[in-house]
C-alpha cells in the first residue's frame, strides 16, 4: 500500500453491543467505530487500518491487532493516549509499535490464535454475566466434556464443523490444544461461584468453528451425544451427518490471544 508509514496497533474490546469486526452498512462494529477514532485522532491525515481477522458479532476480544497505515510518523504513546480518550468505552488500545518490513502483511503472515469459550450450568446467571459467560440451565456433565474437547486436538476433517463451507474452503485443520478447565482468569462480583472455559489454540479456524465445537460439546455434556458420536463427526466419511446443529451463543467466546510466527 502507498503510505510512508505501517505501525501495529495493539488493542482489547467488549464485543456484546457490536456486531463483530468488519463494517456492515448501518450496524456498529469494531471496525467502524476504530476508524472513526482514527479519522479524529489523525485528521487531515491519509490513513488505512486493515484488522487480523473477522470476529462473529458479540464476540469480544482482549488481544487483537490493526494494521494502520498512515502518511505521517506517529508519536506513539501521545497516540495511545489520544486514541483511547475518544475511542468509546468498549475498546481500548494498549500499544503501537512502527514496523519496519514493508512486506509484513497482518493478514496473511502466519500466526497463532488462542480462543476461549467462558461457560457455566445448572442454574440461571445474574443478567449482567450475558456479556461474558453463556449460563447453560441444564446439568452438564464437565468430565465427559473434557474428555470430548481432547478429541478435537491434532489434525482432523472440520467440515461438520463450519458453517456453510463452499467447494473451496480448506476444511482438514489443525487444533494444538483444546481443552476445558475451570475458569480463574475472568471474574466478578456477579459471576456464578464456579465457571468453566474451553480453550482453542490453532494457527486458522473456519466460520463458526469454535462455537460449533462447544455446542457439540455442551450437546455431550447434556447427554444428547457420546463420545464416539463426537469421533465420527470428525470423519469426512460419514455422510449421515450433514452438519452439528447447535451453535453456542457468540458473547461467551473471547479471542484471548494473537502470536505472530517468526517467519
Amino acid at each position: 500500500m502507498n503510505y510512508k508509514y505501517a505501525y501495529l496497533v495493539r488493542f482489547q474490546y467488549l464485543g456484546f453491543r457490536l456486531h463483530g469486526w468488519q463494517k456492515q452498512p448501518n450496524l456498529k462494529t469494531v471496525h467502524f467505530f476504530v476508524d472513526k477514532t482514527l479519522k479524529f485522532v489523525c485528521k487531515g491525515i491519509r490513513c488505512k487500518s486493515v484488522g487480523v481477522g473477522r470476529t462473529d458479532a458479540k464476540v469480544s476480544s482482549t488481544d487483537y491487532y490493526f494494521q494502520l497505515f498512515i502518511d505521517e510518523k506517529l508519536d506513539e504513546s501521545f497516540f495511545v493516549e489520544d486514541f483511547n480518550r475518544n475511542s468509546p468505552s468498549d475498546i481500548r488500545v494498549l500499544a503501537v509499535e512502527q514496523l519496519h518490513d514493508e512486506e509484513f502483511n497482518i493478514i496473511q503472515h502466519p500466526k497463532v490464535k488462542e480462543y476461549r469459550y467462558y461457560f457455566s450450568f445448572g442454574e440461571k446467571n445474574h443478567p449482567y454475566c450475558a456479556p461474558f459467560l453463556t449460563g447453560y440451565l441444564d446439568e452438564l456433565d464437565v468430565e465427559l466434556m473434557k474428555e470430548g474437547a481432547q478429541l478435537f486436538e491434532g489434525f482432523h476433517n472440520f467440515k461438520h464443523y463450519c458453517t456453510k463451507p463452499s467447494a473451496e474452503t480448506k476444511v482438514e485443520r489443525t487444533i494444538d490444544v483444546c481443552k476445558i478447565e475451570e475458569n480463574t482468569d475472568l471474574s466478578a462480583s456477579f459471576f456464578p461461584e464456579i465457571s468453566y472455559v474451553l480453550i482453542i489454540r490453532g494457527s486458522g479456524f473456519l466460520r463458526n468453528q469454535i462455537r460449533l465445537i462447544m455446542g457439540a460439546l455442551a450437546e455431550l455434556g447434556k447427554g444428547n451425544y457420546d463420545l464416539e458420536f463426537i469421533k465420527k463427526s470428525l470423519s469426512p466419511e460419514n455422510s449421515d451427518i450433514d452438519f452439528m446443529k447447535t451453535i453456542a451463543p457468540a458473547s461467551g467466546l473471547h479471542l484471548h490471544k494473537v502470536e505472530f510466527k517468526k517467519e
